[in-house]
């Protein structure tokens, strides 16, 4: 990108450079699931269509974009920040799980979904989510039809909806 960048005008360089920060200043976080959002609520919590019966909890917003590139899920999010890994300082007080909980608890959901990525991180913030909403609803994980350490953002959608499809009931 730098090469590209570098062989361009420099009127585009700046007009670049100045939707670059215009995009930092004025992207946030949905106040609902924690995805990229504009205004207090992104397009997915703002969508009528969408059912409130299921939550499907990414670690990240290119997770969230990733599954949307299926087309199989029409339910809400919720973006953690993160998964927990203590090898590298992050523990469940730094992501977005109190708000996961109370918004289960609140909105009382049939089902909350965790498609995390399958790696050692992953299933520790599986686990984890698993034991606090197992006592409001049933909580199940996609199927492991991703390689075993693979990113959710480089899965291809076929692979990721079939994953979805497949996932289970965690007990």
């Amino acid at each position: 990108m730098a090469l590209h960048l570098l062989r361009q005008p420099e009127e585009q360089i700046r007009l670049f450079a100045e939707a670059l920060l215009a995009a930092r200043s004025q992207v946030g976080q949905c106040r609902c699931c924690f995805h990229l959002a504009a205004e207090p609520l992104c397009e997915i919590c703002q969508n009528q269509e969408r059912s409130n019966g299921q939550i499907c909890v990414v670690a990240d917003s290119r997770d969230l974009l990733a599954m949307e590139r299926t087309r199989e899920y029409r339910g809400r999010y919720h973006v953690l920040g993160g998964l927990i890994s203590p090898m590298d300082g992050v523990g469940p007080e730094l992501l977005q799980i109190q708000p996961l909980v109370q918004r289960v608890d609140r909105e009382s959901p049939q089902e909350v979904i965790l498609a995390l990525t399958p790696s050692v991180e992953g299933d520790t913030t599986s686990l984890y989510l698993a034991r606090l909403l197992k006592p409001f609803t049933t909580v199940s994980r996609i199927a492991y039809g991703l390689p075993m350490g693979s990113e959710l953002e480089y899965a291809d959608e076929v692979t990721l909806a079939r994953a979805f499809e497949g996932r289970r009931r965690m007990e």
